[in-house]
């Protein structure tokens, strides 16, 4: 961990990372009458804009709702203090609503580490697993690859950050690691990554 540690960017995926997650995604496809193991967000964004358009709003009341019942993942307070005390540059990418993403680490308590336009929303760029937003908030940052790194807890975390060649954290409360060819270092716990004081 030691290489990941010095890295001073550092990027996060929010739901099922720095939250514990509670979107219960069957409810939402059904809601807004999608296939079972449909993707929400490439599904609305193939529909006729007509047919899309209340789908999107419902969805986005639906996130609203998730974003209120949001707690903070165990140890991401302490990860992200310690990173802010170092002079860490922090991101988040979300395939959420840029609003629901500030409600949901505004209930966690996390808004604080975060500055707005470095919150990158479903609209600020292509969702992951594209490299998109990896590459905007580095060229941003002005930040290399060798100094960057990403922690999610999905395979298109994963996949985005080596898209985009920077390290890889894979938070996996289970313990399964089910993607090892897309992860740098592998932790059940974000009190796993050990940072120096």
């Amino acid at each position: 961990m030691l290489n990941i540690a010095k890295r001073q960017h550092w990027i996060f995926d929010m739901d099922g990372t720095l939250t514990v997650g509670v979107h219960d995604f069957a409810l939402i496809r059904a809601e807004l009458g999608l296939a079972k193991n449909a993707p929400i967000l490439e599904t609305l964004s193939n529909l006729p804009a007509p047919q899309a358009g209340p789908l999107w709003q419902r969805l986005n009341e639906l996130e609203f709702h998730f974003a209120s019942l949001a707690k903070p993942m165990p140890g991401a307070l302490e990860l992200l203090d310690k990173l802010h005390q170092r002079g860490v540059k922090l991101g988040i990418i979300t395939r959420n609503w840029h609003s629901v993403a500030q409600q949901t680490l505004t209930t966690c308590q996390l808004v604080d580490y975060f500055p707005n336009h470095y919150i990158l929303d479903r609209d600020s760029c292509p969702p992951k697993p594209s490299p998109a937003g990896l590459q905007q908030l580095m060229q941003q940052w002005q930040a290399t690859q060798h100094d960057t790194v990403m922690v999610g807890d999905y395979l298109y975390d994963l996949q985005a950050g080596k898209a985009a060649g920077v390290a890889t954290i894979h938070l996996d409360t289970s313990s399964q690691f089910m993607w090892p060819e897309f992860t740098d270092w592998q932790v059940s716990s974000l009190h796993d990554i050990d940072l120096p004081n």
